[in-house]
């Protein structure tokens, strides 16, 4: 008998993890739903219609939350072949020195307006976008996600988002190896990686586009989403201009990393909206869902 009701004990404990996980994704998602008047499940272009019937059908049998992380997974291999295709293109263009018509007179122009002031202050802000400070903006908002909404996904999203950008990062810096403009030009502490594209830019783009698409998701006032997005697109346009600043990186560079990196983000937000059409169109969040919650 003991054994019994150890071996149903985890069993109850399961299904009660899933009702609060399914429960709170059907809760979320209406409120999710709408920005502003845009309804995010609608979809005008008759291509648009056929990918979210498809999409929404799969939900209704695999479930809408695992389809999202694996539809999201798909996107990241996609993001990386983007990237792939981008270096290939970059190279074909500087082998014929187009870029350089650009990249140095930029350099040349900043190297004008540095001073030792505003190489600390630009330097302070860069390393907000940085391999530490990154990861502790997504952290902190990430929680404040998961306390606010008590959801999964915007977990998944930020997660995946950031995983994306950072495999983009790596495949641009390989593919390419392009060095970075010479350490007389640059403000220290130096930067030794490869040049292409502009990981703190590609990351930011990505990382904090994510965050405030989810915020502007349950912002009901006009001129609080129209702050929340020039906030963040002033932020990201930024972190670029102070990587050419401090001679950290080319222009070039930064231009692609947030093509990329707004690339992605498009991938990040359609996988989100396919999830919500799914939901809303008679999808479980977890394949089933549903008999859990009848059976208690």
């Amino acid at each position: 008998m003991q054994q019994q009701r150890d071996h149903e004990e985890p069993e109850g404990t399961a299904d009660a993890v899933a009702r609060r996980v399914v429960d709170a994704e059907r809760a979320a998602a209406p409120r999710d739903r709408h920005v502003g008047d845009v309804d995010l499940t609608s979809w005008r272009s008759r291509a648009g219609h056929a990918v979210a019937e498809a999409w929404a059908a799969l939900g209704r049998r695999y479930g809408a939350l695992p389809l999202l992380v694996l539809t999201l997974l798909v996107g990241i291999g996609i993001a990386v072949t983007a990237t792939w295709a981008a270096s290939e293109v970059y190279d074909a263009v500087r082998e014929h020195d187009d870029v350089a018509v650009l990249d140095r007179p930029v350099l040349d122009w900043m190297l004008t307006m540095r001073s030792p002031t505003a190489d600390r202050l630009v330097t302070w802000w860069t390393d907000i976008a940085g391999t530490v400070g990154m990861p502790i903006v997504a952290v902190l908002f990430l929680v404040g996600f998961t306390v606010q909404r008590r959801a999964w996904t915007p977990l998944v999203l930020l997660v995946a988002a950031s995983g994306g950008s950072l495999l983009m990062t790596i495949a641009g810096k390989d593919l390419i190896g392009r060095a970075r403009p010479p350490l007389a030009d640059a403000v220290p502490p130096y930067e030794h990686s490869p040049s292409f594209p502009s990981g703190h830019t590609l990351n930011a783009t990505v990382v904090v586009g994510t965050i405030v698409y989810l915020l502007i998701l349950r912002q009901t006032r006009t001129v609080t989403r129209v702050w929340t997005i020039v906030v963040g697109t002033l932020f990201v346009l930024s972190i670029g201009v102070s990587r050419v600043f401090l001679g950290h990186h080319w222009t070039t560079d930064v231009l692609a990393a947030w093509a990329l990196g707004a690339a992605w983000l498009a991938i990040v937000i359609t996988a989100h909206r396919l999830y919500l059409t799914a939901l809303r169109r008679g999808a479980d969040p977890v394949r089933g869902s549903s008999p859990v919650r009848s059976s208690r």
